[in-house]
């Protein structure tokens, strides 16, 4: 495992730096009160990706012919750590860049590719993810929206349920159950569609947090044309794994976690405990002990894929083990900032007294819902276990 930069890397680390520096948008109260999809919010996040792309810093190890530099896993990292660290705003089409991208790289026509990868980077085209269903949420081999292949269009019904962003979408990447009498993880196949196409639905839906972020989606004979099929017919499992590996990885981000630890070290300092700061409290002291132990020892996981990244090595279970560990790290790390706020804890945002903005109580509830989503904690010891340690299977 290799855990230094070379000189090249760390002087494009400056370089980000600076430019990072000298482009960040500025902090605007009004806006940050708007709900994420707010026209005007969607609009301005469109921007900042747009600047970035222009700045050559989104999606920097894609081929050059879709819009990407080719460059390596470490540069993109580089980028990563350096826009957390700055707390910049993150990227409105990350599950575009993150999830689609390199799905349609691997699976994709040439004409997919041509067509859809530069606007994903440009955040031209927003994308949404069509995966969960009401009774096919972690089982979700078992969903049961329908695609019928009329002639060249598919004819789609159904309904899907917690999909992040669809409320400003423009497109979705779909699993539809295409062969209803094969089994279950046969059968399905991936498609992308149009979501302004008439027949469907969005209903957003309150999450605890106060926000609209998810949705339910529904389908009334909506018809797709099959060259937006992608991969095999009935074979679409395989393509949404791939899909699944990029967006465990997304949601167990080891850098916005470093940054998590952070702010928590910063609020025990600033808080009182019997008339001292809570960081000097022994109790206190062995809890955030215990957290930065975890994050650093996840840190060094991320350095052993970025190793194996750069030597070419398959990456194995990896992604299961950051959605795991990430996304129960973040809650934990929520969990001991409200433990230390105490009766301030439940305040929310714009209330008087608020400690750092609500953003504790937000993230707290927010990080409960990412350690559901991508397939829950229980699903993932599955995989590991199975998959990585050759254990049986569970009954």
């Amino acid at each position: 495992m290799n855990l230094t930069y070379s000189k090249e890397d760390e002087e494009f680390r400056k370089e980000v730096r600076s430019w990072l520096k000298k482009n960040l948008p500025k902090k605007d109260k009004t806006l940050s009160d708007l709900p994420p999809h707010d026209p005007e919010r969607v609009k301005r996040a469109k921007e900042w990706q747009r600047k970035l792309y222009e700045a050559g810093y989104v999606a920097m190890g894609w081929p050059k012919e879709y819009g990407g530099q080719g460059a390596s896993v470490v540069r993109q990292t580089i980028v990563n750590e350096e826009m957390v660290l700055a707390r910049a705003p993150g990227l409105i089409g990350a599950m575009g860049i993150q999830m689609l991208g390199p799905t349609l790289i691997q699976f994709g026509t040439e004409e997919q590719k041509r067509r859809y990868l530069p606007k994903i980077l440009t955040a031209e085209e927003i994308w949404c993810q069509g995966y969960s269903e009401p009774g096919a949420g972690s089982d979700l081999a078992s969903l049961r929206t329908r695609a019928e292949l009329v002639g060249d269009e598919f004819i789609v019904n159904g309904q899907k349920v917690w999909t992040s962003n669809a409320q400003f979408a423009d497109w979705m990447f779909c699993l539809v159950r295409t062969d209803p009498d094969a089994p279950k993880h046969r059968g399905i196949s991936y498609l992308l569609i149009d979501m302004k196409t008439p027949g469907i639905t969005v209903r957003p839906l309150i999450q605890m947090t106060g926000d609209a972020g998810f949705n339910e989606v529904f389908f009334e004979d909506v018809r797709v044309p099959r060259a937006n099929l992608v991969g095999e017919l009935n074979q679409g499992w395989l393509v949404a794994n791939n899909t699944l590996f990029h967006e465990r990885n997304l949601l167990g981000s080891t850098t916005r976690t470093q940054l998590m630890m952070q702010n928590l070290l910063r609020l025990a300092r600033s808080r009182q405990r019997y008339g001292k700061p809570a960081s000097e409290d022994p109790v206190i002291r062995q809890k955030l002990a215990d957290l930065l132990i975890r994050v650093e020892a996840m840190k060094y996981h991320s350095y052993r894929q970025l190793t194996d990244a750069i030597a070419g090595r398959p990456p194995g279970i990896a992604a299961m083990v950051n959605k795991l560990v990430g996304t129960e790290l973040n809650h934990d790390i929520c969990s001991l900032a409200l433990e230390l706020l105490g009766s301030y804890a439940p305040l929310n945002r714009g209330t008087p007294h608020v400690v750092d903005h609500g953003n504790w109580a937000y993230e707290f509830m927010f990080t409960l819902g990412l350690i559901i989503g991508g397939g829950t904690s229980q699903i993932q010891k599955n995989i590991i276990s199975e998959r990585g340690l050759g254990m049986p299977k569970s009954a």
